[in-house]
């Protein structure tokens, strides 16, 4: 991690000040399974709060063990019942399905290539390109991914980078081209700057 850090000292004077000020780098990594991704969708379009009391709802319902087979036996309507909507309980259930036919395989995505994960997960209802790249740093602990759709990446660029309106994907790539290889390292330190957590 040293080495991402001076490489982004060097290479970004707008990052270094950053980097300064929010202190040593400290992402927590997330599992590459089942229940994180499942948690990921459940954290979609909620406040922290609201989710992590949905999400434990759902750890009680199956007794702490967040398996496909557990979230398959729930039925919809007690599903429902723990606060997940129709659409994310649809997902939930999406996701578990293509983990048992083994058409969504964790244990093979370590070794598949970013956008070869992107293009995986994101054949599961409910998992965007942002999802699977959330994935990708802090499950995956991949060091060089932008996600350039994130709300938190682009205000952080705005703000920090002085530009008169939040960043287009063609404008963040432009800023971040002297970050690589260490995209990720830099987002963290971007979302830090706002003070911001991530949801997976």
């Amino acid at each position: 991690m040293r080495k991402a850090i001076l490489h982004l000292k060097r290479s970004d004077p707008v990052l270094k000040a950053i980097i300064q000020r929010v202190g040593p780098y400290g992402q927590k990594m997330a599992p590459a399974d089942f229940p994180a991704l499942a948690r990921s969708i459940v954290y979609q379009q909620l406040s922290g709060k609201a989710a992590a009391t949905i999400y434990g709802r759902l750890e009680a319902a199956v007794s702490r063990r967040v398996t496909p087979r557990a979230v398959l036996k729930l039925d919809e309507a007690r599903m429902r019942s723990l606060g997940l909507s129709k659409q994310k309980t649809a997902y939930l259930r999406d996701l578990a399905q293509k983990t048992l036919t083994r058409e969504v395989d964790f244990r093979t995505l370590p070794e598949l290539p970013d956008q070869e994960v992107i293009a995986h997960l994101t054949a599961v209802k409910g998992i965007g390109v942002w999802t699977a790249q959330m994935f990708l740093i802090f499950a995956l602990g991949r060091p060089d991914v932008l996600p350039t759709a994130d709300l938190g990446i682009r205000a952080a660029m705005k703000k920090q980078y002085g530009l008169p309106n939040l960043p287009k994907p063609a404008e963040m790539e432009t800023i971040a081209a002297a970050w690589r290889p260490y995209c990720s390292v830099a987002c963290w330190y971007l979302w830090r700057s706002l003070d911001n957590r991530a949801a997976l």
